[in-house]
């Protein structure tokens, strides 16, 4: 070989190798974009490698990559997911996303991959609904209530808003919400003792949710849970992978005013760090004496030391209190010789609150709500192979806090008595009630001698585990297996909160001895208060008692899908543990029941074909074992069991529907049978002609939903967008139900009898409704939206108490038919932007032309929906 010839190779070998070197260093650049101008924070990657990015401010990235060709996908809530091919090329241009039709929601699961149960990890498709990080942040967030969020999606619909913050109530195909399964990040939280959601206690929560997912009827979750009319997945934030920040201010109707400050320092590293902190405050809801006052804490660590492992761990808090409205009722004014003044006084203005006053020139509230419940949860989600995945969620939650009432004579019979109960407005005559005080005797209170506020303490600690392994044959088949494991204690009793001129209250009880025995600390209803000063044993008056549940379940899943037929099946099994204590009355110390042990399961499976590419068509079935909640189990107050014992609830479920999807429109339609049988219901009233007060226990109730859904989303052009839904329902009893009747003095059945409930409407939720919603983007950074809801055919609360007067009447009962309402709200919002920074501004009115409705009828009176309220803010993110 010739000196030249070495020469030539030798130069050929360098330019390969310098080849080879920049194809090593390439270095893909461009810039994301929507309809409004750049989209910050999207997720740039090469697909099949861990090469991956953000864009900041601008939309603009800069991504390294060894691969000589491949795809970049981009990805980030709101919008359909993106893939851009690359070969040769670096600059891939200005690449459009489009905003994403309501399915898309995997891409924001960013740990807990295996424990939440989005539907996207089922190929067999549900009835879902899912509502976006970017929606929630512009509709859902200061004073609204955190389920109107829902509102536009088919059979949900939110009630009692009117009630104070946080008071709202969401019913999911005519079932409440203690029957509708709620996680958080894949944790439960539906309450333990009687399933229920109460909103206060999460106050802000929108403020961190990343996306919230309505899975109506059976749902996609594995868990053994208490999914009878769906499953609301809520999503939350957790350690955010970009670096940046935001700071808001928020004002509305009533002196509404809230602040909030988030910041994320991006992963650095194997970590990463993110807070929000926030407070707000409200003269009032709407209606009068409603204010309210509240903090939310997040707090959210992520470590990563490598591709397969993620640990994450959150912790978020909403402290609160806020005054009360309940429904509006008929009350009777009384003359100071006990003679009746004005009978049926009416104070059901659409902004009256029968449970407020004045005392001294400040206002003072007979009801008030005050909880401070944080929340731990720990994720770990291991890759251990291509095919194998294990996610685990730790959690924790400390509820402290509890709800104020009045204790010894009620204002009713103060008002009968003295004239002095109530103004002629209908508020509450403070002032009287002091003076009632000061003719008790020394000032000691007693049973029903005196009168002052109390608090309900309801405290808990709840500790549990849930974790999923999954191993995915990537060859038609998927299998899931898993466990649930649920630790909870909960203490109950009273506590004074406002002696109302009184020296002491009397609230003797056998463990302590016998004889009198004097209250005369109280206690603040103040949330910070109550989660670090409860009141002790020594303090406590009225009641004194505590709960242990605990529950074991298993589950597991397996699927099938070949791309066009897709199939799985489900199943889970439980234990749920009930024990019950009682420190009050029982002479010589504590009593206890025995342990007493319920199994549970559930069992669902369903089918799903993909003819052509834009068509689908699947059925779902499933049934369910459901423990009865521990506030069935018992007597109230006492140690016994309720007898007869109450035995498991039994669901059976049906469900069939038809998607069409396409680049620019999605089409649902859903067909559901819900029947819900072996109920049990616990409800107050009075019995005989005495009127004797206490509660009626039916047993063997059944309850039949069925109904029709249709929902659609279009972008008829790049800027306009348009959804709109229709739900039509027949939901009824299909029963004659026994029932007991337990007086309130001595726990004695007094009363006993069959209710004939056969055909009788279900009440507290609309069974037709309609929607129709747009949005229109007038300018890149403006934009304009309406929503309109209308809801028909609502019934009132089936009244046991009315349903006996009927029968006794001879007369076939049926429940109160109220008037329907459609209910406008819009909204408008407009970016600025300064380089890398924006300052969006955002405004909502809901209610827009003022219409008044009752939205809810219990037992005691109506609930009026709320009038016209609006919010507006600013938004500054860096």
């Amino acid at each position: 070989m010739n000196a030249k010839t070495t020469k030539c190779i030798t130069l050929v070998a360098m330019l390969l190798l310098f080849s080879n070197y920049s194809w090593a260093q390439r270095v893909l650049t461009g810039k994301v974009t929507d309809r409004e101008g750049p989209v910050a924070g999207a997720t740039v990657l090469v697909k099949g490698t861990t090469q991956a990015t953000a864009t900041d401010g601008e939309g603009n990235f800069s991504l390294s990559t060894d691969l000589e060709s491949g795809e970049v996908v981009i990805r980030i809530l709101g919008f359909t997911s993106k893939s851009i091919p690359f070969s040769a090329q670096t600059n891939l241009g200005t690449i459009v996303l489009t905003t994403s039709d309501s399915q898309s929601l995997e891409e924001v699961v960013v740990v807990g991959r295996g424990i939440i149960d989005i539907a996207e990890d089922r190929k067999t498709p549900i009835a879902v609904s899912t509502v976006s990080r970017a929606e929630i942040l512009e509709k859902g967030i200061g004073n609204v209530e955190f389920p109107e969020i829902m509102k536009n999606i088919p059979s949900v619909f939110i009630t009692n808003q009117a009630g104070g913050f946080g008071d709202g109530q969401n019913f999911l195909r005519g079932f409440d919400q203690s029957n509708t399964a709620y996680l958080l990040n894949g944790q439960p939280i539906n309450g333990m003792e009687d399933g229920n959601m109460y909103w206060s206690n999460w106050s802000s929560i929108a403020d961190i949710a990343n996306a919230v997912q309505v899975q109506r009827g059976l749902g996609s979750s594995k868990l053994a849970i208490s999914s009878v009319g769906g499953t609301v997945n809520i999503v939350t934030k957790a350690t955010d992978m970009q670096e940046g920040g935001s700071v808001r201010f928020l004002t509305g109707n009533y002196g509404y005013a809230k602040g909030t400050v988030a910041y994320n320092t991006g992963l650095r590293g194997k970590w990463g760090f993110s807070f929000m902190l926030d407070y707000w405050r409200g003269d009032g809801k709407y209606a009068k004496g409603t204010a309210g006052e509240g903090q939310s804490y997040f707090f959210s660590v992520g470590y990563r030391p490598n591709e397969r492992h993620n640990f994450n761990l959150m912790v978020f808090g909403a402290p609160q209190w806020h005054d009360q409205n309940y429904s509006k009722a008929l009350l009777t004014r009384y003359n100071t010789n006990g003679t009746i003044n004005t009978p049926g006084y009416d104070i059901t203005g659409i902004k009256g609150n029968s449970n407020y006053g004045y005392l001294n020139g400040e206002g003072l509230a007979v009801r008030k709500n005050f909880y401070h419940k944080p929340v731990a949860n720990f994720n770990w989600d291991f890759e251990i192979n291509d095919q194998s995945s294990l996610s685990t969620v730790l959690y924790a939650s400390l509820g402290r806090g509890g709800g104020v009432g009045p204790l010894g004579n009620g204002l009713g019979f103060i008002d009968q008595q003295y004239g002095g109960g109530y103004l002629p407005d209908g508020s509450i005559n403070w002032q009287g009630v002091m003076d009632y005080n000061a003719t008790i005797a020394n000032g000691i209170g007693a049973g029903r001698n005196g009168s002052l506020l109390r608090a309900s303490a309801n405290n808990h600690a709840w500790y549990g585990l849930v974790t999923n392994y999954n191993f995915d044959t990537q060859r038609y088949f998927t299998f899931n297996v898993g466990a649930d494991i649920r630790f909870y204690r909960g203490d109950h009793f009273q506590q004074l909160v406002d002696k109302l001129g009184l020296e002491a209250w009397n609230a003797p009880n056998e463990n302590r001895g016998s004889g009198d025995y004097l209250v005369t600390k109280t206690f603040k209803a103040n949330p910070w208060t109550a989660l670090f000063n409860p009141a002790g044993e020594e303090y406590r008056v009225g009641y004194d008692n505590s709960e242990q549940l605990n529950y074991q379940g298993v589950f597991g899943q397996a699927e099938f899908s070949n791309g066009i037929v897709s199939a799985f099946v489900q199943g889970a099994v439980s234990n749920q543990s009930y024990q019950k204590f009682d420190r009050w009355n029982y002479t010589g110390g504590q009593a206890e029941s025995p342990v007493e042990n319920k199994f549970g399961y559930n069992a669902k499976g369903g089918l799903s074909f993909n003819f052509e590419e834009d068509h689908t068509v699947f059925g779902n079935a499933g049934f369910y074992s459901r423990q009865p909640f521990l506030d069935n189990v018992f007597i109230q107050n006492t140690v016994d069991f309720t007898d007869p014992v109450v035995e498991n609830e039994e669901i059976l479920g049906f469900e069939a529907g038809y998607r069409f999807t396409t680049s620019n429109i999605t089409v649902n339609l859903n067909g559901y049978y819900t029947s819900w049988a072996n109920r049990f219901l616990l409800q107050s009233g009075t019995f005989g002609s005495e009127n004797t007060e206490g509660a009626y226990l039916i047993t063997g109730i059944t309850q039949l939903h069925k109904g029709l859904e249709l929902d659609f989303q279009s972008h008829i052009t790049t800027n306009w967008m348009l959804r709109g839904y229709a739900s039509v329902g027949d939901w009824q009893y299909d029963s004659e139900t026994p029932f007991r009747f337990r007086e309130e003095v001595n726990s004695e059945i007094i009363g006993t009898g069959n209710l004939d409930l056969s055909g009788v409407k279900v009440g507290n939720a609309p069974q037709t409704s309609l929607g129709l919603g747009t949005k229109y983007t007038i300018l890149p950074d403006l934009s304009v939206d309406v929503d309109f809801n209308f809801y028909d055919n609502l019934y009132g609360q089936v009244d046991p108490e009315d349903v006996v007067g009927a029968v006794l009447d001879g007369e076939v009962y049926e429940a109160e038919k109220l008037d329907g309402f459609g209910v406008l709200d819009a909204g408008v919002s407009y970016t600025f932007r300064f380089g890398g920074q924006r300052l969006k501004f955002r405004g909502n009115v809901y209610n827009v032309l003022n219409k008044e409705y009752f939205g809810r009828k219990d037992g005691f009176g109506y609930f009026y929906g709320l009038g016209t309220t609006w919010n507006a803010g600013l938004t500054y993110s860096f």
